[in-house]
């Protein structure tokens, strides 16, 4: 069967639809892990975040995917999680579920999860409480370990959800925190996102929650467990107030209020809206930045292209209150080779 690639320029030129967050810049659709010692409150933040999901609040301060959410909570009874729950809430939505027992991996685990997603429309998170709990009994090689993550990736992308699996640190202290992850690296290193929840101090009730993915910035959460038993933030590592991904609209938007249209390269609309360097919108950022906000630019009136001419990537944006007698064109992909342009392809109209 014939490769079906594409090349580097059709590749930069095209409009990509970045990941659905379910937990916004922490908790994207795909394959997740969340690792701690025994004890150390695991249980009690999944089930919490299950819950924050389920009634679409935010999540230390983040925005979430409002959507049903299955907590397989493997290692519990529903008495058990019927008195956390009543500890950390004071009511549970109808669409969040909880289920003590289901099939291992590859023996009707990935069924169980699909004809749940299918019955429950909407549905964005599951909680798998524990890892080893679904695994069948085989030798802990890498091979092993990478079958059982890839079988699971594939179905959380497929699915369009996120799936999040509890599993255990090793006692041994490491350099890397990611380094106690149990098992071999095929368990980190196949997910999306690991995430390791570490406490200062046995029983100090404090505790980081360090993070780390293919979608998301490293960062270090600073928490601490209240008398219900919910996980409140202290601090966060990450100091941008506002993701680049939410201020190319607000930038873009600013810049037209006056200019009405630009055409032009990376560079220069690079040095046009952040001329100092202050929002770190760089040459190589401004493009892809563009590519990933096609539906936020398109909902402020901002309608994109962006091709090749003469051997430079083009980037043209109209405003909705652009006086042009031709209608904005639609953002999309351009012969990757080019054509030349009859507008002017060196800058600002």
């Amino acid at each position: 069967m014939k490769l079906n690639t594409i090349d580097g320029a059709a590749l930069m030129s095209q409009p990509l639809r970045p990941p659905d967050f379910v937990v916004d810049s922490l908790l994207s659709q795909g394959l997740h892990i969340l690792a701690g010692s025994p004890k150390v409150g695991k249980s009690w933040l999944v089930l919490w975040l299950a819950v924050m999901v389920a009634k679409g609040e935010p999540v230390w301060d983040m925005a979430t995917r409002q959507g049903h959410t299955l907590y397989l909570c493997l290692e519990d009874s529903v008495l058990r999680i019927q008195n956390r729950l009543f500890e950390i809430t004071e009511d549970a939505p109808e669409s969040v579920h909880f289920c003590t027992e289901c099939a291992p991996i590859g023996q009707g685990l990935e069924e169980q999860i699909e004809t749940f997603s299918m019955e429950h429309p909407g549905t964005v998170l599951v909680i798998i409480d524990t890892l080893q709990m679904v695994r069948p009994i085989h030798d802990a090689t890498y091979a092993n370990d990478y079958r059982d993550m890839s079988v699971l990736k594939r179905l959380a992308d497929r699915l369009g959800l996120a799936i999040l699996l509890i599993h255990h640190l090793r006692k041994e202290k490491a350099e890397d925190v990611f380094h106690r992850i149990s098992g071999t690296t095929a368990i980190s290193g196949a997910v999306d996102s690991n995430f390791t929840l570490v406490e200062k101090r046995r029983g100090s009730g404090r505790a980081k929650l360090t993070c780390i993915g293919r979608d998301i910035e490293y960062r270090e959460l600073e928490l601490e467990r209240n008398a219900d038993n919910v996980w409140e933030l202290l601090s966060d590592s990450r100091t941008q107030p506002e993701l680049l991904e939410g201020r190319i609209t607000v930038l873009l938007s600013e810049f037209l209020e006056e200019q009405r249209e630009f055409i032009g390269t990376p560079t220069e609309l690079s040095q046009r809206i952040d001329p100092d360097g202050q929002e770190g919108i760089t040459p190589k950022k401004v493009s892809r930045l563009i590519l990933q906000n096609v539906d936020p630019l398109k909902k402020i009136g901002i309608t994109v292209t962006i091709r090749r001419s003469n051997g430079k990537r083009i980037i043209e944006l109209h405003s909705a209150d652009s006086d042009d007698a031709e209608a904005p064109k639609e953002i999309g992909t351009i012969d990757p080779v080019g054509q030349p342009s009859g507008g002017n392809a060196g800058g600002a109209r």
